[in-house]
């Protein structure tokens, strides 16, 4: 996945949602709530009228639900001025961007600062604009981390302060951390997470079959194998998402390479140290989706017919109506079952285990970090907020206020009261925690010609057929840029 954001916002009009990671995975990865029209949520008060215009900070945005109206985007954030902070980011729905700005107000005014934050799902664009003009926010929002160090390497963000990387760092694990680092100097803080390495099942089915939740990615393997020698579907899978159709296949991909070659590897493959057509990834993409591969026949349901043609959303509704045993997606897809969905071990509930691996407790993330392009003491109290318990707390009692249960915002940090989210998502939360690495969405830091656009394309053409994986790969390899 290029980012949670980018890909949800592919998802066609009638998958609208609000989602939590890829992220949207961007996430997401998958995180942030799309609508068909590309409107932004910003600043402080908003008010939603019954046609739909929000109105936010002297600016009118219209969204979706006043059909055939334009669209007024509010003007981006330039340079705060003392007392004053701008904060820039992708998450741009009214209960997303609302909860940042709910948060950032809360402590603004307890800390006499004047901060704003205004969200554009075309993110990445504009902050390339706005340092290109050399009227940068005092602080960006990335859903990529790539993007952040490309900044930090040309020198355009400011190193974080000691006293606030110490800070942070009481709560974020040294493998979040490492997102925004570049040669051993912070540029950045977490401050949200999306957690990718889940599978949705439902616990009261397979207790009636007699199936267990997979310790270990062997047992995981072995599971499948009973599935369809006890006459069951192990797995819904659709990797159909508009232009970016593709990247549910990187998804797993990533996973594989993380769980059976480790992070050093894995980052070596991010970094183009080792080429994209190294063997260990070529066997990876057959063991997803080759003639012997887990996406090999009887081993998957596709309501689309096959599984390029299969929206990724339709995977819940197939999980729940028994068509397979396991759905493997991040946490946002939990707004993809159908309505009146609960989630538990009940029965007609729906769960979730963790991926399995055979060694350690590798997680495979997407999620934000804040970076500064301003150096002054109001901007440094906002970006050690960002990273604190205290601002998770903060979001998540103002988000789940706004969308009511399950909240979509998560966090990695160890320090947040985890009692504030609902049971579900204190599942999330613990594997997000205590993820040994945590390793951010691999195609989320590659260029943008591979992460969104070779990987998806080709790995599409590989899952059909059209080439194999070898081919594949070479043809990915050959398109990484010189520089």
């Amino acid at each position: 996945m290029r980012t949670g954001w980018l890909k949800l916002a592919a998802v066609p009009v009638a998958s609208v949602f609000l989602a939590a990671a890829c992220g949207s995975d961007n996430s997401g990865s998958g995180s942030t709530a799309t609508t068909a029209a590309p409107a932004t949520t910003a600043a402080a008060s908003t008010t939603t009228s019954a046609a739909g215009t929000t109105t936010t900070a002297g600016s009118t945005t219209t969204t979706a639900a006043a059909a055939g109206a334009t669209t007024t985007l509010p003007p981006t954030p330039g340079k705060g001025s003392a007392g004053k902070v701008t904060v820039f980011g992708v998450e741009d729905s009214e209960n997303e961007a609302g909860a940042m700005q709910d948060a950032l107000t809360e402590f603004g005014k307890a800390n006499g600062i004047d901060i704003t934050y205004v969200g554009r799902r075309d993110f990445e664009q504009q902050i390339n604009a706005q340092v290109l003009a050399n009227n940068p926010p005092d602080i960006a929002a990335f859903p990529q981390p790539g993007k952040l160090k490309q900044f930090a390497q040309d020198g355009k963000l400011q190193k974080v302060p000691a006293d606030v990387v110490t800070a942070t760092k009481a709560g974020w694990a040294d493998s979040y951390m490492s997102f925004s680092n570049v040669d051993g100097t912070q540029y950045g803080v977490p401050f949200k997470s999306d957690l990718k390495s889940l599978v949705w099942y439902e616990p009261s089915v397979w207790k009636q079959k007699g199936y267990e939740v997979p310790k270990t990615l062997t047992e995981f393997k072995t599971l499948v194998d009973k599935m369809v020698a006890n006459g069951d579907t192990p797995l819904c899978v659709g990797i159909e998402s508009g232009s970016a159709t593709g990247w549910p296949f990187t998804d797993w991909v990533e996973e594989l390479v993380l769980r059976q070659k480790g992070i050093d590897y894995y980052n070596q493959w991010v970094d183009h140290k080792v080429p994209f057509n190294d063997q260990p990834i070529i066997d990876t993409f057959n063991e997803v989706a080759g003639p012997d591969g887990y996406w090999k026949k009887g081993n998957v349901f596709s309501s689309g017919g096959s599984i390029a043609a299969t929206a990724f959303g339709d995977n819940g509704p197939s999980l729940t109506e028994g068509k397979c045993m396991m759905h493997r997606q991040a946490s946002f897809f939990s707004t993809f079952f159908p309505k009146g969905t609960q989630f538990g071990d009940g029965p007609g509930q729906v769960s979730t285990f963790y991926f399995p691996a055979d060694s350690g407790h590798p997680v495979l993330v997407g999620g934000i970090n804040a970076g500064a392009f301003r150096d002054a003491p109001e901007v440094w109290k906002v970006m050690q907020y960002l990273g604190s318990a205290e601002f998770a707390n903060t979001r998540q009692t103002a988000q789940a206020k706004r969308v009511g249960g399950i909240s979509g915002f998560l966090t990695g940090n160890t320090k947040a009261d985890t009692s504030k989210w609902s049971a579900l998502d204190q599942n999330f939360l613990k594997e997000l925690q205590t993820a040994n690495p945590a390793a951010f969405d691999a195609s989320d830091q590659m260029p943008a010609e591979v992460g969104s656009g070779t990987f998806w394309t080709d790995g599409t053409s590989f899952v059909n057929g059209d080439e194999d994986a070898k081919t594949a790969a070479a043809d990915i390899q050959q398109s990484w840029p010189s520089s």
